[in-house]
């Protein structure tokens, strides 16, 4: 298990880099097709403490981030969304599912000033310091870079039910067989011995080959954001 964790946490190759290398090869690399990219696009990275799956809807300048952050180990599963109206951050919100749970939510004007201002623990409402929100602001930009660099470098995420035959019914109703290495398919069935239901998979596709993200019990396809509501 833990050789499979320190796999799982080196992502595709690419990811390895440091994060303004990463946004410079592939932004890049892919400026010349950047008009092809879909509006609607789902993407993930495995950082150090857990892994980060990213969906992503582009209208015009505007643009609509959320993402869900699973730990490898201890820590908290959390989700946030993010809208920018051309280059400004115009909203935020945080949902940390621990004991207890609390919620952040901020609001900015068109100006980048600030127009609401909420975080919520165990029922109790408190406010933010300046100092935080501006912390959040700079974890919003960087995401947005991260997301920015991964969706012009073509990296893919796909969830779905896995099958003792390998192959996944993804959340758009597909069936396929991932090209996953032979220690991620392993640590799959191990996971799916110990489990009465099929195990829900996540993986990462690009040009350059694939990378397992994430095997969980519960079923990623019940809440994965879907286009044309997003």
């Amino acid at each position: 298990m833990n050789s499979f964790n320190r796999g799982a946490i080196s992502p595709l190759s690419f990811i390895r880099r440091p994060l303004w290398a990463l946004a410079g090869a592939l932004l890049l690399s892919a400026c010349s097709h950047h008009d092809s990219l879909p509006a609607f696009t789902a993407s993930g990275y495995a950082a150090d403490q857990g892994a980060v799956r990213i969906w992503r809807k582009d209208n015009g300048d505007a643009v609509h981030l959320f993402t869900a952050f699973s730990p490898w180990r201890s820590g908290d599963t959390s989700t946030s969304e993010y809208r920018w109206q051309g280059e400004q951050l115009s909203s935020l919100e945080i949902h940390v599912y621990g004991k207890p749970a609390e919620t952040i939510k901020v609001r900015f004007d068109d100006r980048g000033g600030l127009s609401f201002m909420q975080r919520e623990v165990n029922g109790q409402k408190q406010q933010l310091s300046s100092d935080q929100i501006a912390l959040y602001q700079y974890r919003a930009e960087q995401l947005l870079s991260t997301s920015n660099a991964l969706r012009a470098g073509r990296v893919a995420l796909r969830q779905g039910r896995w099958h003792a035959d390998r192959t996944v019914t993804t959340c758009e109703g597909q069936t396929v067989k991932p090209k996953l290495e032979a220690l991620a398919l392993s640590h799959i069935e191990r996971r799916q011995n110990h489990s009465s239901l099929e195990v829900s998979v996540a993986w990462l596709e690009s040009p350059q080959g694939a990378q397992l993200l994430l095997v969980a019990n519960e079923d990623f396809c019940s809440w994965q954001p879907k286009p044309d509501s997003f």
